[in-house]
């Protein structure tokens, strides 16, 4: 399954990319995601699949677009 990422901010330098196509092994969970994109996964972050949030436990799907950014805060 190949899905779309999206990396944001600080984790592109982790990811060693901002934007890239990533193939997984099915069934494929966000979780398994973060750790191929070698993200700390217990470093907060947003996790968009579609435009909507998710957690490390959710199943992705062939043709996904995940976004994943870190928290950020101020004004």
């Amino acid at each position: 399954m190949k899905v779309t990422v999206k990396i944001i901010g600080p984790f592109i330098y982790a990811a060693g990319f901002s934007e890239s196509e990533v193939e997984l092994v099915e069934p494929a969970t966000t979780e398994d995601l973060i750790s191929r994109v070698n993200i700390d996964k217990d470093r907060s972050k947003i996790i968009l699949r579609n435009g909507k949030a998710v957690t490390l436990s959710d199943a992705l799907t062939d043709g996904d677009r995940v976004v994943i950014s870190p928290i950020y805060s101020g004004g």
